[in-house]
């Protein structure tokens, strides 16, 4: 096939800002090229690496069936552990969740308000771990878990698994 070329150090900083671009303009497959580039030659540079997690959370639900977003979302997974902090690690695992959630609800399969309210509910979870640990001043994982009380409370679909539905569907 063909051998990819490496990025110059020295063009990293800009390869960062079109990661930014590429997300903003909802083409999360370039986006997600660019990291992998960076991470070639700086394996360990953050803006990368959370630019690649949320560049792969943003193809949620967007390719054909739940095959695609289960396989993207193990691979965003795999990157929680290079992120420096425990902070970060909660608050990242909070997004993935919540994305999910909210890919889900945009599918409108069946039970995907069920589905949907797990993922919110891990989410906040998630949220309130990070909330614990943030650094002074950042107020990110409350307007995150903020977020997802909102959608919660916006849909009457959006509810968790009953005792009963369970009890009629194994009828």
């Amino acid at each position: 096939m063909f051998e990819l070329k490496p990025l110059s150090k020295e063009g990293v900083p800009e390869a960062l800002e079109k990661v930014e671009r590429y997300r903003l303009l909802n083409e999360p497959w370039e986006a997600e090229s660019i990291c992998l580039d960076i991470l070639r030659v700086d394996p360990n540079n953050h803006g990368a690496l959370i630019g690649l997690l949320l560049s792969l959370t943003d193809q949620f639900g967007s390719g054909p069936g739940s095959a695609r977003t289960s396989q993207v979302s193990n691979e965003a997974r795999k990157l929680l552990p290079r992120l420096p902090s425990e902070y970060e690690r909660a608050y990242y695992a909070g997004i993935i969740e919540e994305r999910l959630a909210k890919a889900s609800l945009r599918q409108e399969g069946p039970r995907s308000g069920v589905i949907a309210y797990g993922g919110l509910a891990e989410a906040m979870k998630c949220y309130e771990k990070a909330e614990k640990m943030r650094p002074p001043g950042n107020d990110d994982a409350i307007l995150r878990w903020n977020a997802c009380a909102r959608i919660i409370m916006s849909r009457d679909d959006i509810r968790p698994e009953s005792e009963e539905w369970v009890e009629t569907f194994l009828e």
